[in-house]
C-alpha cells in the first residue's frame, strides 16, 4: 500500500535523495523545507513542495491540507561548530522545530515517524569502537545535545500519543548534493577545494576518523523503516574507519594532483575517532551499505565536475 509521506528538508542534501527514493516507489511525498540549506534545484518534480519553517504557525495549514501518513524529519540545523557558536540558535531551529513538528503528528494522527539523529555527534568520545546504540550517550556539541534531546521527545509523543517511530543515527553522510561551500562536511569541502587548485584546510593533525556513509545508502536505509524498526534507534553507517588524511590523500590521487594541505587548530566540540556497529541495522532492517568510500568518492567528485559546467 502507498502512503503520503511528508519529508522535512526535502530539498536539502539528504532529505532530496530521501524523496527521489519514495518518489520512485510510487509514494505521493510532500516536502516541507525553509531553503535555508535546501535548494530548489534539488528538488523532485513530482513531489509537492512548501517552502515554509518548522516553527511556522503555517505548518497546520500544511498538515490539515495534506494529511500525511508518514513523516520523516531530516530538516535540521547540522553544523557542529556554529552550534557551539550560537547554542540558542541551535536549540530553537532542531529542538523547538521538532516539537512543533511532533504535535502536529500528533493532532492529525500519523501513522509513524523517521527521525534523522547523528551517531556521530550523539555518543561523544567513544568508551569502545565500534560504538554500538547501547553505548552511554555523552555529547560533545549542543548539536550532540540537541539531537538527543529531540529523541527524547518522540518518544514522548510515541508513548502519549501512540505514534511508531524509528530513530536513525546517522554516521557521517557524504555524496552528490552535499553543499561544496558549506561549514560542515569535509569531503565536499576538500572535493570543492581541489576542482579550484586551493588549500583545503586540516584541523587537527588529520589523523581523526569517521564512518563515512554514502547518501544513497542513508536514502534506502529510510526506506526500509518505513515499515522495520518500530520504537527503535539504529545507527545507519558502514562500520569503517576513515581518517581526513585518508580523504585527502584519495582525493590528491583521483584529481592527480600534489596539493598540501593547511593544518589549523583542532576545534573544540569535535570527537577524536568513531566508527558505528552497524550490526543492528542489518538485523532489524536488512539494511548494509552498498557503495564503499572509494566508489561513493568517485561519484560525488563526479557530481561536483558536472555542478561546475
Amino acid at each position: 500500500m502507498k502512503n503520503k509521506i511528508l519529508i522535512t528538508g526535502g530539498a536539502g542534501f539528504i532529505g532530496s535523495h530521501i524523496v527521489d527514493l519514495f518518489i520512485k516507489k510510487g509514494h505521493k511525498v510532500v516536502v516541507i523545507d525553509n531553503l535555508s540549506r535546501g535548494t530548489k534545484k534539488n528538488l523532485n518534480s513530482k513531489a509537492k513542495f512548501y517552502q515554509i519553517d518548522l516553527l511556522s504557525p503555517r505548518l497546520n495549514k500544511v498538515f490539515e491540507k495534506e494529511k500525511p501518513e508518514i513523516i520523516i524529519h531530516e530538516a535540521a540545523q547540522v553544523n557542529v561548530r556554529a552550534s557551539i557558536k550560537d547554542p540558542k540558535k541551535d536549540a530553537r531551529i532542531n529542538i523547538y522545530g521538532a516539537i512543533n513538528l511532533f504535535s502536529q503528528a500528533a493532532k492529525y494522527k500519523v501513522k509513524k515517524i523517521i527521525y534523522a539523529s547523528s551517531g556521530g555527534a550523539i555518543y561523544g568520545e567513544p568508551k569502545y569502537l565500534p560504538v554500538d546504540e547501547k553505548h552511554p550517550i555523552e555529547p560533545l556539541s549542543p548539536y550532540g545535545v540537541s539531537k538527543y534531546t529531540v529523541e527524547l521527545y518522540l518518544r514522548y509523543f510515541a508513548k502519549m500519543h501512540s505514534i511508531p517511530y524509528t530513530i536513525l543515527r546517522y554516521a557521517n553522510v557524504y555524496g552528490p548534493r552535499q553543499d561544496l561551500l558549506g561549514e560542515a562536511g569535509v569531503v565536499a569541502i576538500f572535493i570543492n577545494k581541489f576542482l579550484h587548485n586551493e588549500t583545503p584546510l586540516i584541523f587537527g593533525d588529520g589523523k581523526q576518523t569517521r564512518d563515512f556513509v554514502y547518501v544513497g545508502d542513508v536514502a534506502r536505509a529510510n526506506y526500509l523503516a518505513y515499515k522495520l524498526g518500530v520504537n527503535e534507534e539504529i545507527n545507519i553507517g558502514t562500520g569503517k574507519k576513515t581518517s581526513v588524511l585518508d580523504i585527502f590523500n584519495l582525493l590528491n590521487k583521483e584529481f592527480k594532483k600534489d596539493i598540501k594541505p593547511e593544518f589549523k587548530e583542532a576545534v573544540a566540540g569535535e570527537v577524536r575517532q568513531i566508527i558505528l556497529d552497524n550490526k543492528k541495522a542489518k538485523k532489524v532492517l536488512g539494511f548494509t551499505p552498498q557503495i564503499d568510500f572509494e566508489s561513493g568518492l568517485k561519484k560525488t567528485i563526479d557530481w561536483a565536475k558536472s555542478t561546475q559546467k
